[in-house]
């Protein structure tokens, strides 16, 4: 079974070793979020919450709703949002007060949990992906600064699930929590791309097309093949100008356009393994050398695969 656009761009940037965090609070309390974090998703999960980004529109959420908060910018999370922040987050997950200072008042209340109060009018659970993987980058872009699914918009049993497992100091609960966020990710973003206000990029709406939607399939799957528009066609059953035309339409780029930026996106989240050699990346993506990848992938990203590397592992 071929795995979907959505599967595929969010196989690259797996969450590894993600922030995940319960916050125990009675109002008044408000948290400046300066993490510059990629992606965070914030659930409530008992009382309210207000997201403020700087920039758009505070929503309130209620116990059950979920919060997609799109990074790097600021924003703050509040019983309200006229009350003043006690406590920032800085990269790292560091938190000190306004000015600077260590924080008081708010300590480990257990595994994975903090706040003031165990017994706080407000629960909310926050998972935050901290990498910035490369092939999520047409994802980010794909959506808003801020999205949220009500709880009666949706049926998802992984808020509880995630819930439960949060808590928990068991041998490999980092990696069963990881898996958990993509998992509920996914969730919502699958919610989120079905309504119609979404505006789902071309990509993700052209999945259900019975042309195209195989077409990217494969093209997810293998792209080390040396594809042509007449290979891809002749894969999905239909004739090139066919092809070529209706994958235009639904994508908005032609077939093997969309292959390279896949191709490049994928080479960008490998080169962030110390394991990978630029020329087993470029074999793993469908270039013949490490200089034909270098080529390609200096005129899409603007570095050299070594650049990119050094200043990916540098943050």
């Amino acid at each position: 079974m071929g795995m979907d656009a959505l599967a595929g761009l969010l196989d690259g940037p797996r969450a590894r070793g993600a922030f995940l965090l319960r916050s125990v609070l009675n109002p008044p309390w408000s948290l400046r979020i300066e993490d510059r974090a990629p992606l965070t998703l914030v659930s409530v999960v008992r009382g309210q919450a207000w997201v403020v980004p700087d920039t758009g529109s505070a929503i309130e959420l209620a116990a059950g709703d979920v919060a997609i908060v799109r990074g790097p910018g600021p924003y703050t999370v509040a019983d309200d949002p006229a009350t003043p922040p006690q406590a920032v987050i800085h990269p790292g997950q560091r938190c000190t007060t306004p000015a600077g200072e260590p924080l008081l008042g708010l300590r480990d209340l257990g595994v994975r949990t903090w706040g003031a109060d165990p017994n706080g009018s407000t629960m909310m659970l926050t998972g935050t992906y901290q990498m910035h993987g490369e092939v999520s980058r047409r994802l980010l872009t794909a959506l808003p600064g801020l999205v949220v699914l009500r709880d009666d918009e949706w049926d998802c049993p992984l808020l509880p699930l995630l819930s439960d497992e949060i808590v928990k100091d068991a041998p490999g609960q980092t990696a069963v929590l990881d898996r958990l966020l993509d998992l509920l990710l996914i969730a919502v973003l699958r919610a989120w791309f079905d309504r119609p206000e979404a505006r789902a990029p071309a990509w993700y709406r052209a999945q259900s097309d019975p042309v195209v939607g195989p077409a990217l399939r494969i093209l997810h799957n293998e792209p080390a093949r040396p594809w042509t528009v007449a290979t891809l066609a002749a894969a999905t059953g239909v004739s090139r100008a066919s092809l070529a035309r209706r994958f235009h339409e639904q994508v908005g780029e032609p077939p093997m356009r969309f292959l390279t930026g896949w191709r490049l996106a994928v080479a960008a989240d490998l080169l962030r393994s110390p394991d990978e050699t630029i020329g087993s990346v470029a074999r793993k993506v469908g270039y013949s050398s490490s200089f034909a990848l270098s080529t390609a992938f200096k005129r899409e990203h603007g570095l050299s695969p070594t650049q990119y590397r050094t200043s990916a592992a540098a943050g």
